[in-house]
């Protein structure tokens, strides 16, 4: 049991199978707090072989290593992977078909050389399902290694003799977003192969979705190149190596291992693997082959020139210079990741029959104890109207409870968990999967009026515009109602306007009677366009979109902020209304403001400003007495667009009942508008602005936050 010292540790460290004591000691924790979050009475508990492969995988991080083992358990589900049987026909199949393999030998490193081959795949009959479940299958077997799981993997995307039709956009982004944050292995390096020309454009977005330490790994070469990366005697002799591979060997170790058999030669073996030479790759139809360069690679130079406004993932990688958490939502996300944790789509869950990763088999994704000491998932969706014009009866999905915190609660709260624990709540939110599906914001005629392609609206909750000119898609705008407290549809979360949908947003704004624009942000910061400039800055200019006119009737400078008026012109009908739109200035470059006092002035100021347009309504406003829809919005509307929303319904809570549930309340606002605080900061920024607010109004005369930073503190805060 006992053995000596490798060269990895340090000179008289003892090692016990193959961890040193600081190892052993994380692993313990690692599965204590599993244990106390995420167990399920109707599964065994988790191994300690598995705790060590989330482990290694994050370098003994124990924070990262369960962010990583909830990815895994949140990322799988939406693919409905709950079992790998290798026993299933499909799978049984795409196992034999050699799409994809894992390798003899490894690089240099150690790393274990996983290879997925493009032109074994073809998208009308394989299903996404069934080659993830092929590759993990495989997967799983290989980082039984310890070898591996110290050294990581390296993957070969092997584009020889692909053509188009074997190309699929769709699960290479699930593989990416799988092995980058969701699954216990380390992913080294990408190696595509012979890429062809037509590949050009899809890379550009395939790096989007990878690290950005991992995207200058991501390498596309030529045969001839390969050896440039990796050992001659570790590459296949089709790859100009020394190795004569045998996909069938490999699966038969990966059955004696996962069957528990003794040998490979095992009888039960020897039947799956009969006529497996009658198992032949798909025919992918017809079609040319698309030369490649020259050289058979891509240009690297043609790659690096992304839009500044690419996805939400990489704005904030560039501007915050964060780690990842993992995806949703967004998702993803994210999301979504998702996905990235922000993209829309994801992976989820899974058990592999016969492995030795036994994870939840609920089809409902575990959640930490909430706030106040009570378990309370999202409420379910609601369909949202047509119009704003909603009924002071209808309820909101914030509404007075039991649980929560009072303000002194609330205080020792924050004194407990610190600004890390506080980052490690959220951490646990961002990775749980979007509430609904994305499908009218993924049509092709709509993705254009997006302003980042992992920041997506959710179909059930989102602003349906009134068709125009008989087009299906004409009523698509990037926005969710999201509901406040004690009233639906309180507010519209929505993107900063692009130029082309400033007609739409406009269109909005009359159709949804909205009286307040609430804008968090500048239109350029740091050089960067977050929004366009939709409406007239200057008194007395006028701009016009589609059929409204815009007119500025005067504006007003606050220290920390500016409030504009607004008359909109209809055009077609000849009515006009007043608008008010006020845009917060002094939200900082990086980050979030060190102090609320100038946020919380501020929306004091949103809410004054709807009262009075409320109360000024010709005809008499005869919805819910806070008024209609209040329009908010940043760059993505998710971030600081969040931020404003969850203080603005917890202070009105607090209040109302004397109570705050922030945790609760941020993963609900997320069932209405997907991934809604989008940055840890942010999260933590809630909690403060509350107790600012209380402090302000009297609930409580002292906030001594002394060691709430806590120079321990991990980064992403």
């Amino acid at each position: 049991m006992f053995q000596q010292t490798s060269d990895m540790h340090d000179k008289d460290e003892v090692v016990i199978d193959g961890l040193t004591q600081k190892e052993l000691q994380a692993t313990k924790e690692f599965l204590e707090e599993i244990g106390l979050h995420y167990s399920d009475p109707d599964n065994e508990p988790l191994s300690w072989a598995t705790a060590v492969k989330f482990l290694m995988a994050r370098k003994f991080d124990v924070r990262r290593a369960v962010e990583l083992f909830m990815s895994h358990e949140a990322v799988r589900k939406g693919e409905n992977i709950h079992t790998i049987d290798p026993r299933d026909p499909a799978v049984r199949r795409e196992l034999l078909t050699e799409k994809f393999t894992v390798l003899p030998g490894r690089d240099s490193n150690g790393a274990a050389i996983a290879v997925f081959t493009a032109r074994h795949h073809c998208i009308t009959t394989s299903t996404h399902q069934v080659v993830l479940k092929s590759l993990i299958f495989q997967l799983d077997v290989a980082l039984n290694s310890q070898e591996t799981q110290r050294n990581g993997l390296v993957l070969i995307y092997d584009m020889t003799n692909s053509k188009y039709s074997n190309f699929d956009y769709d699960l290479s982004i699930k593989i990416l977003s799988m092995l980058k944050g969701s699954y216990p292995a380390r992913l080294k390096k990408v190696l595509i192969v012979t890429a062809p020309l037509w590949f050009k454009a899809p890379f550009k977005i395939l790096r989007l979705f990878v690290r950005e330490k991992l995207r200058d790994r991501v390498y596309t070469v030529n045969i001839n190149q390969l050896s440039q990366h990796l050992p001659v005697s570790s590459l296949p002799k089709s790859f100009g190596g020394k190795v004569e591979v045998n996909h069938k060997d490999w699966i038969r170790k990966c059955l004696q291992v996962v069957w528990e058999k003794s040998s490979d030669m095992d009888n039960e073996i020897m039947a799956y693997m009969e006529d497996c030479d009658n198992i032949s790759t798909p025919d992918t139809g017809s079609g040319l082959t698309t030369p490649t360069m020259d050289d058979g690679s891509v240009l690297s130079s043609d790659l690096e020139s992304e839009s500044s406004h690419g996805t939400i993932q990489e704005k904030y990688s560039r501007e915050y210079k964060e780690k990842e958490l993992g995806l949703s939502l967004e998702t993803s996300d994210d999301a979504v990741m998702t996905s990235s944790p922000n993209s829309p789509s994801s992976l989820n869950h899974l058990v592999v029959v016969g492995s030795n990763i036994p994870l939840k088999r609920s089809s409902e994704p575990s959640q930490m104890q909430a706030q106040g000491g009570d378990v309370n998932p999202p409420l379910p969706r609601k369909k949202r109207p047509n119009t704003a014009t909603t009924a002071p009866t209808e309820e909101s999905i914030h509404m007075p409870e039991s649980g929560g915190y009072t303000v002194e609660e609330l205080l020792q709260y924050c004194k407990i968990k610190q600004k890390k624990g506080l980052c490690r709540e959220y951490t646990l939110i961002r990775t749980e999967p979007p509430a609904g599906t994305f499908e009218q914001a993924k049509v092709k005629a709509n993705t254009n009026k997006n302003r980042y392609t992992d920041v997506l609206c959710m179909d059930h909750s989102r602003v349906h515009l009134n068709t125009r000119d008989s087009d299906p898609h004409s009523d698509y705008i990037n926005a969710n109602f999201v509901d406040g407290y004690k009233q639906r549809n309180a507010y519209i979360s929505t993107q900063g306007p692009l130029p082309r949908t400033f007609g739409d947003f406009w269109r909005m704004v009359w159709e949804q009677m909205v009286l307040l624009v609430v804008m968090t942000t500048r239109t350029v910061e740091r050089g960067r366009l977050k929004c366009g400039q939709y409406w007239p800055p200057e008194l007395e200019d006028r701009e016009e979109y589609d059929n409204f006119t815009i007119i500025n009737n005067g504006v007003t400078d606050f220290v920390d902020y500016k409030l504009t008026s607004l008359i909109l012109q209809n055009n077609m009908t000849g009515e006009s209304r007043k608008i008010n739109h006020l845009q917060f200035l002094s939200w900082p470059d990086y980050g979030v403001p060190h102090s609320a006092d100038a946020f919380l002035r501020f929306m004091h100021h949103v809410r004054r400003v709807q009262e009075e347009r409320t109360q000024a309504c010709s005809p008499p406003w005869i919805g819910h007495p806070n008024g209609p829809p209040i329009l908010i919005h940043c760059s993505a509307g998710i971030g600081r667009t969040g931020t404003f929303i969850t203080v603005d319904i917890c202070t009105r809570r607090l209040a109302d009942i004397g109570t705050v549930n922030i945790q609760k309340t941020v993963r609900r606002l997320r069932t209405q508008r997907a991934f809604s605080i989008q940055m840890p900061d942010q999260y933590v920024f809630c909690y403060l602005a509350v107790l600012e607010h209380a402090q302000n109004v009297g609930l409580i005369e002292n906030i001594d936050l002394a060691n709430f930073e806590d120079s321990s503190s991990d980064s992403e805060c």
